[in-house]
């Protein structure tokens, strides 16, 4: 990944101050790309979380094949917490030893799917496009709970959906991804459309109410953490 390093670099982008760290989301923000994205095209996704104790963190990616969901690899990196732990600002904390443990695989993701927020955050600046931004790459976010916005809940059928919105823009959308269970929220993060997102998570979703990259993800942090 050496246009990250390059730019990592350069750019000065994780700065330990809070106000800095707005500050620099703000700048970063224009950068973000909404486009249309193939689903049928994606052969590889990237699931990503990360696990915390009070003196450690623990990023894990895992790649499926995106037809099977079978774990074609996975990655960790473990590290000492470099930022504070400050709500709307998690990428500072999460992405640089999540861009250590990407570093590791051998395989490119076509879309990475983030534990989190892109656009559907104050600055409309979350961590899925933090990493779009800084890879250059497709990445969406899915949460269990809103950051920002609201949205109605959508009807009890699998792929019910309806509009997350906050100051009134769309910022993502409230989805079922399984019968009668609660709904998940997904927004773009960069170079995705939210159609191709909805459609991605709800295929990567055929059990569970965590789409099986992120939970996958999940598990394998907490193993490494002991937890």
């Amino acid at each position: 990944m050496p246009h990250v390093i390059a730019e990592l670099a350069a750019e000065r982008l994780w700065p330990d101050d809070p106000a800095e760290a707005r500050a620099l989301q703000d700048r970063l923000a224009p950068r973000v790309r909404v486009e249309p994205l193939d689903p049928d095209g994606v052969r590889l996704v990237a699931g990503l979380d990360v696990s915390y104790t009070e003196s450690a963190v623990v990023a894990a990616a895992v790649v499926l094949d995106a037809r099977t969901l079978e774990v074609v690899e996975t990655a960790t990196e473990r590290a000492e917490p470099a930022f504070p732990y400050v709500p709307g600002l998690f990428a500072f904390r999460e992405l640089p030893p999540l861009l250590a443990a990407l570093g590791r695989l051998a395989s490119e993701p076509d879309v990475y799917v983030c534990d989190g927020f892109g656009l559907a955050h104050p600055r409309r600046f979350g961590l899925a496009c933090h990493l779009g931004v800084l890879l250059d790459r497709p990445v969406l976010g899915a949460a269990k709970t809103a950051f920002v916005g609201e949205a109605a809940p959508p009807a009890p059928e699998r792929g019910s959906v309806t509009e997350l919105r906050a100051d009134g823009e769309v910022v993502g959308r409230c989805l079922r991804v399984q019968d009668g269970v609660k709904p998940v929220y997904v927004s773009v993060g960069h170079r995705v459309d939210l159609d191709a997102a909805c459609e991605l998570v709800l295929r990567a979703s055929p059990r569970y109410r965590i789409c099986e990259p992120v939970r996958r993800a999940d598990r394998l942090s907490r193993d490494v953490l002991g937890r």
